[in-house]
């Protein structure tokens, strides 16, 4: 499994930019983005979800560790 970075991002009613990180262990990068953006809503309330769907959400993501193995696998296969 490789851990996600997943920044969010949005304007809330007062016009200020609000912004939040959440790290997700997922095997994929769409994996990771929809297990983040899950935990990301679920700490949202009514208010700041009606935000989110009127101004729109800004999601970037990014790769921090890549597991152990495939990356001993990739280093070997270059040797030959």
């Amino acid at each position: 499994m490789k851990t996600f970075e997943v920044q969010f991002r949005y304007r809330d009613r007062n016009d200020a930019t609000v912004e939040s990180i959440v790290k997700a262990d997922a095997s994929s990068l769409p994996g990771g983005v929809a297990r983040a953006t899950r935990e990301f809503f679920k700490g949202l309330d009514r208010k700041q979800r009606f935000d989110v769907s009127k101004n729109g959400l800004e999601i970037t993501a990014k790769t921090l560790g890549a597991p152990e193995e495939s990356a001993a696998k990739s280093s070997a296969g270059a040797g030959s």
